[in-house]
């Protein structure tokens, strides 16, 4: 094959090149999906909501520091407070004089000061203020040491292993780090809020009366089509850093950046992934969440009839021209027994792809049906008697 000795060298140095700089991209990106798109950002993520499948990732599980998008789990657990009933908007929330010694952005909080709650986490989210951050974590825990202990249980629990609060604001502290793709399992965690949805999509608001404009600071609210949520931040340890959601045609996706460079590449950067992910991928989706799918008959229930919905979305993201040959089937009982709790799951809803199984999504009760009394019982097989 070879001619000479030389030329035999030649190819081997050649192949061994070639083979290092295939094992030194897998080494940068653990996934093996960088191909030809690229990102100046320290780290990267791009993310499919609701399956979770990572469409890109540039060394993804690297601890950085992440300035202000720690404030994700600030307004996730303040949001949370809400919907468990711990908080409302209508509470008055009164700075402490720890809330007005902080600096970077804020809302110039002064000691004794009262905003609502609801203006509170207005300012978290769209003025990513450091004030109203501790005022928050104070509203809700008492203390922000106690908040940060929420934060970092809640971080646990979500799965996110390379992530430690030590604030709630993303001021620079030793031990205070995330990655990329921990901000992308808190980001789809925070897309399942409707209210974190609202907040976070507020373009400009007015406090103390009109005297005060926030305007948020996630540009591609305005930049980018579909972007509807997200959290900048900026330290010189951190540099420019993003985690936003993006949907369009039903395709949601998440794109976190850390460590990007200058000024608004943060911005430049989520938007190159965003036109990767909607380029290559699109969204296959058989129901919605909440669909009615299947009725099913309840024995001995105050209700005979029970609907069964979809409870997440039966969505694949598959790449573009690999959209066909997917089939829903239905496995569900006929009847079930009461009592049922709403919410219950009683089925699945089964996705094939050319005969092989690819998604099932828990198919759930509608509604509430307790059991008949011994009297409801009674009188229902009496009235049968003379139908």
């Amino acid at each position: 094959m070879f001619r000479n000795k030389a030329a035999k060298m030649f190819f081997v140095l050649l192949l061994s090149t070639v083979l290092f700089s295939a094992q030194a991209r897998a080494a940068q990106d653990p996934t093996g999906k960088m191909g030809d798109f690229e990102t100046t950002a320290e780290s990267a993520v791009l993310m499919a909501a609701d399956s979770g499948e990572v469409l890109f990732a540039k060394n993804p599980d690297e601890r950085l520091p992440m300035a202000s998008v720690t404030k994700l789990m600030t307004l996730l657990l303040g949001v949370e407070a809400v919907e468990q009933g711990k908080v409302r908007f209508e509470d008055r929330v009164v700075a402490s004089e720890n809330a007005w010694s902080m600096g970077g952005s804020q809302i110039y909080l002064e000691p004794g000061e009262e905003f609502s709650y609801k203006e509170i986490l207005i300012s978290v989210a769209v003025g990513s203020a450091n004030d109203a951050s501790v005022a928050l974590a104070e509203h809700v825990a008492g203390s922000v040491e106690s908040f940060v202990e929420m934060m970092n249980d809640r971080a646990r629990r979500l799965g996110c292993t390379n992530t430690n609060f030590v604030n709630t604001t993303g001021l620079p502290a030793e031990g205070h780090y995330t990655s990329a793709m921990d901000l992308a399992l808190l980001m789809r965690e925070c897309i399942n809020h409707p209210l974190f949805m609202k907040v976070s999509g507020i373009y400009e608001y007015d406090l103390r009366g009109g005297e005060f404009k926030l305007w948020n600071t996630n540009k591609l609210l305005k930049w980018y089509k579909g972007v509807d949520a997200g959290k900048t931040g900026w330290t010189t340890e951190a540099k420019y850093c993003l985690a936003s959601t993006c949907e369009r045609d039903k395709l949601r996706l998440i794109a976190v950046v850390l460590g990007s460079p200058e000024p608004k590449s943060h911005f430049r950067e989520s938007i190159k992934l965003y036109n990767y992910g909607y380029a290559r991928y699109k969204a296959v989706c058989l129901e919605e969440k909440n669909s009615p799918v299947k009725t099913v008959k309840v024995d001995k229930g105050t209700a005979e009839d029970l609907e069964l919905l979809t409870r997440d979305r039966v969505l694949m993201v598959v790449k573009k021209g690999e959209d066909k040959g997917f089939e829903g089937i239905i496995e569900a009982p006929a009847r079930v027994p009461a009592p049922v709790a709403a919410g219950q799951v009683l089925g699945q809803y089964v996705v094939t792809r050319n005969g092989s199984e690819v998604l099932r999504v828990p198919l759930v009760a509608g509604k509430e049906v307790p059991r008949r009394s011994f009297t409801e019982q009674f009188n229902k097989s009496l009235r049968s008697l003379f139908e």
